[in-house]
């Protein structure tokens, strides 16, 4: 996409997100789902296939141009974004960079236009983070497979139409080399989808136990048409997840620091601003400087994703260090309103319980630290 042409559509996503997400944010809490006229705006807008190509009907934006559309989303409810997030993110990208030119032309086009919902069923009771310990089989039958399993915590799962589910396609049971992916539509005799997750936040944004008993898969949906590679799949749709997450994380800690600026400046204490008050001026400085570190390491990473530099390391640091980021700008917030931050009355409670999440889905912060470390060691090894 044009430059010029981007930078029309992210000055029209902050418009929309500020002037009818924004507003919305109560109604979303309190109903736990987002309001159709906002996922219709969003599907309008092009918003369920930013990421993908433009050749199946997407935008095509490179990850630099995804980061800093995803710190305009990030700036509201986190819902929002977890509404058209996995079309663009780990579910499309499995098919972007791991499906056949025919899965893609049959599959892609729906994801682009928000006709078609996709959802990443990954994570198990078992495997989360790690996905060496994935039990959900997938049988080898005539024309095709049949899955047995259970997936837990997945995004979008009450509304999703088309699942990218990984199993293993063979005798082993422990390891990554086994595991392959499939498109399994939400039809599918044997699918069933639990009732939703009763989450500590991220209201409007449902989570669900996935569950497959015996559910036929014809061989067309092997994603690539080839077995095993269902791991190099799940990890660069992450990779690229990760990034767009502390890209989110940075959306919000802007929040958080603009809602902590305006409740310092016009609430008083003994007369006088809070706003006056070195220790609430030094949480106000430290969450502005954390802020702007993150949304430097977030560009920077995303030019290197870009330029094919580094696609594994960078997206980890990026991730570990703003999801924790945003914990903390989070808590400072909760601090400067003092007992106001502590009711559901006020943004900064609920983004304080919306926060916590960004630590633990799309790989743990001690899993981050894992991949850093094991890079760095690598690296150091050649």
């Amino acid at each position: 996409m044009e430059t010029d042409a981007f930078q029309t559509v992210l000055a029209a996503v902050r418009t929309f997100v500020r002037k009818e997400v924004v507003p919305a944010e109560d109604v979303i809490e309190q109903t736990d789902e987002i309001p159709e006229a906002i996922r219709a705006k969003a599907v309008d807008m092009g918003l369920f296939g930013y990421a993908l190509p433009e050749e199946h009907g997407g935008l095509g934006f490179s990850m630099s141009e995804d980061v800093r559309l995803a710190m305009e989303l990030g700036y509201t409810a986190p819902a929002f974004r977890s509404m058209l997030g996995t079309n663009n993110g780990i579910a499309g990208q499995v098919l972007v960079n791991f499906g056949t030119d025919e899965q893609k032309r049959r599959y892609l086009p729906d994801l682009a236009a928000g006709r078609t919902i996709a959802s990443f069923a990954l994570t198990e009771a078992e495997a989360g983070s790690d996905p060496s310990g994935m039990r959900t089989r997938a049988s080898r039958v005539d024309g095709g497979y049949r899955l047995t399993g259970q997936k837990r915590f997945i995004t979008n799962a009450d509304c999703a139409d088309l699942f990218m589910v990984f199993a293993r396609t063979s005798a082993e049971t422990e390891g990554t080399k086994s595991i392959s992916v499939f498109a399994v539509p939400a039809g599918a005799e044997g699918l069933t989808i639990g009732p939703n997750d009763e989450k500590m936040g991220q209201r409007g944004a449902h989570t669900a136990e996935v569950f497959l008993d015996d559910v036929f898969v014809p061989e067309s949906d092997l994603i690539g048409g080839v077995e095993g590679e269902g791991f190099a799949a799940a990890m660069r749709s992450l990779a690229r997840g990760r990034l767009h997450i502390a890209a989110i994380c940075v959306g919000l800690a802007q929040r958080l620091v603009e809602e902590s600026v305006g409740h310092a400046a016009a609430s008083r204490q003994g007369g006088r601003p809070i706003a006056e008050f070195q220790q609430v001026q030094a949480m106000l400085a430290d969450s502005q400087t954390e802020t702007l570190a993150g949304r430097a390491m977030v560009l920077e990473a995303a030019r290197a994703f870009d330029d094919g530099g580094d696609r594994r390391m960078a997206p980890s640091c990026a991730k570990l260090f703003c999801s924790e980021m945003v914990g903390r700008v989070a808590d400072h917030a909760v601090q400067i309103h003092g007992g106001m931050g502590y009711m559901r009355s006020v943004p900064v409670e609920r983004f304080y319980r919306d926060a916590r999440l960004f630590r633990v889905y799309e790989g743990t912060s001690e899993v981050q630290k894992v991949i850093i470390a094991k890079q760095l060691l690598r690296e150091a090894s050649r």
